[in-house]
């Protein structure tokens, strides 16, 4: 553990309660524990211990209470075993952690790197590109949209969320994806059987083409049988026939 000194423990959870007590001991059935490289060890926070593991402990144990108020907890360095029981706790980077401003001025800061690259090439995007997607992150039908429209929409998306727009921009399916959503689009392709299944929609041909397993999403799952040597002869197919 690094040096003491006077640390702020902060909840993750974004609705964080206006109060909130963590255990200061385990339980049978929901023991804390720190695994220390070779062997669990048991954790209880005693104001009056030199430790905060069990097996450091004498007799005389007396609890104390560990409440979060208003979703933090300030710990003076006065108080190390506190600080030591809160590092080695099971729920530190899940339940709580350190206040850090150094690194969530860093995480900030990539933030804000991935918002402004997004925004650039939103801005500079050519308008086919634009569709394409708007098509896959948003879902939309692009050649129901203006131009101006079309570009609000693009740029808003790149804004409220640059990681996701930039994870398309970048993805080497795009193109695959960008035909598959305008086979959608045409109807194509359509869903039967409560969106599970996939079938063709040509005029000779209304088989069933594949099911979507559950949980994956139908545009990248049939974008990655496409790029499969047993789906490139229906990407051609659908290269045929898409507006």
């Amino acid at each position: 553990m690094e040096k003491l000194k006077s640390r702020t423990y902060v909840l993750k959870r974004a609705d964080a309660p206006l109060s909130l007590m963590i255990p200061s001991k385990g339980t049978t059935r929901k023991p804390l524990l720190y695994f220390d490289g070779k062997t669990n060890r048991q954790l209880r926070y005693s104001p009056n211990q030199p430790s905060p593991f069990i097996d450091e402990q004498d007799g005389n144990v007396v609890l104390e209470p560990i409440v979060f108020e208003d979703g933090m907890l300030h710990v003076a360095e006065s108080n190390p075993v506190l600080q030591q029981f809160l590092y080695y706790h099971p729920g530190n980077g899940k339940i709580f952690e350190e206040l850090d401003s150094e690194r969530d001025a860093q995480r900030d800061l990539e933030h804000l790197d991935i918002e402004v690259d997004a925004l650039i090439a939103a801005k500079s995007m050519e308008i086919t590109m634009m569709e394409t997607v708007a098509r896959i992150g948003l879902g939309i039908q692009a050649d129901k949209k203006t131009s101006s429209e079309l570009k609000r929409d693009v740029i808003v998306f790149a804004k409220k969320q640059p990681h996701r727009f930039m994870e398309i921009l970048n993805d080497p399916l795009l193109r695959v994806q960008d035909i598959v959503a305008r086979a959608f689009e045409q109807q194509i392709l359509k869903m039967r059987n409560k969106n599970r299944d996939i079938y063709f929609n040509f005029p000779d041909n209304k088989s069933k083409f594949m099911t979507i397993p559950f949980g994956e999403h139908r545009i990248s799952t049939v974008s990655k049988y496409l790029q499969s040597d047993e789906g490139i002869e229906t990407l051609k197919l659908l290269e045929r026939h898409v507006e």
